[in-house]
């Protein structure tokens, strides 16, 4: 089993997991302010999604400082999306990621990774792959506390669930 595309795999299924259920809500619930790591869903999103594209520049190559510098531009159409929106940009991002997954023959192969905060290290294609999917999971848990706080329950998305579902 090819467990960084496996998790990659889970990441992709739990952000759409938690889309469907938010679909199911008010359109209101992705921009109501509560007290969380960012003040609305849409924000939590929209962090999740520029990260992901963020950390896939760095995957083809890119300096990880140039890549956020870029990919932050996104961030201020993303805070504002709605369900459908980041459902298809997740999706278009997601076939990127396998598109790359695909062209590369080793996962272990090691990068230098010059993380602007931590400094430089040698990084395997794979701990960058898991880093998304438990980046990913971090933030799906914020966003489940943040539909609590709005009165509505959350949809389960664990790891063990997707196992069973795909």
């Amino acid at each position: 089993m090819n467990h960084p595309r496996n998790m990659y795999e889970y990441h992709i299924w739990a952000n759409k997991v938690l889309l469907e259920r938010i679909k199911e809500l008010p359109s209101n619930v992705l921009y109501e302010e509560v007290s969380s790591s960012y003040p609305t869903i849409a924000q939590t999103f929209s962090h999740i999604y520029v990260v992901d594209v963020m950390w896939l520049q760095v995957l083809k190559g890119i300096d990880m400082q140039e890549a956020l510098e870029a990919s932050m531009a996104f961030l201020e159409k993303t805070n504002v999306y709605s369900v459908d929106e980041f459902v298809k940009s997740y999706g278009e991002l997601a076939s990127q990621y396998e598109e790359w997954m695909n062209s590369q023959k080793d996962l272990e192969q090691k990068i230098n990774l010059n993380n602007p905060w931590t400094g430089a290290r040698e990084t395997a294609y794979s701990e960058i792959l898991f880093h998304v999917a438990n980046h990913g999971t971090y933030h799906r848990g914020n966003i489940t506390t943040m539909l609590r706080q709005q009165g509505y329950p959350s949809t389960m998305n664990d790891l063990a669930l997707y196992w069973y579902q795909s």
